[in-house]
């Protein structure tokens, strides 16, 4: 069982760097980079030129208020991103799915952030 586990692990490792050679975020356009974990959702904006995070929320930040299925935090999550991002003047994004399926609570993500005003 833990071997199975342990494939998983590596697969998803090697679908992440995958992207991550492909998908750049410059300052005209950051790259939305998705982290999901069996409680919470991360989500951040990051320009990768200058080496830095110009946006990044969570669903243990203060500012967000937790109520009713993942899903739904997921997309709520993306919407308030999308806000403070266009705060700091970032409307165009590139996105980062983190060797995930675009799936679930990380497509719900990027459709809040695509919601909120974020082009990508």
């Amino acid at each position: 069982m833990a071997n199975k586990e342990k494939q998983k692990g590596v697969a998803r490792a090697r679908r992440r760097f995958r992207i991550r050679k492909k998908v750049l975020g410059t300052q005209d356009r950051p790259r939305l980079v998705v982290h999901r974990s069996l409680r919470n959702i991360e989500a951040q904006i990051v320009d990768d030129q200058a080496g830095h995070s110009v946006v990044g929320l969570s669903t243990r930040s203060k500012e967000f208020e937790r109520s009713g299925p993942p899903v739904e935090q997921g997309r709520a999550l993306g919407k308030l991103l999308a806000a403070k991002a266009q705060e700091k003047g970032v409307d165009r994004v590139v996105f980062d799915r983190a060797g995930l399926l675009y799936h679930g609570i990380v497509r719900a993500v990027a459709e809040g952030a695509r919601e909120g005003g974020l082009k990508f």
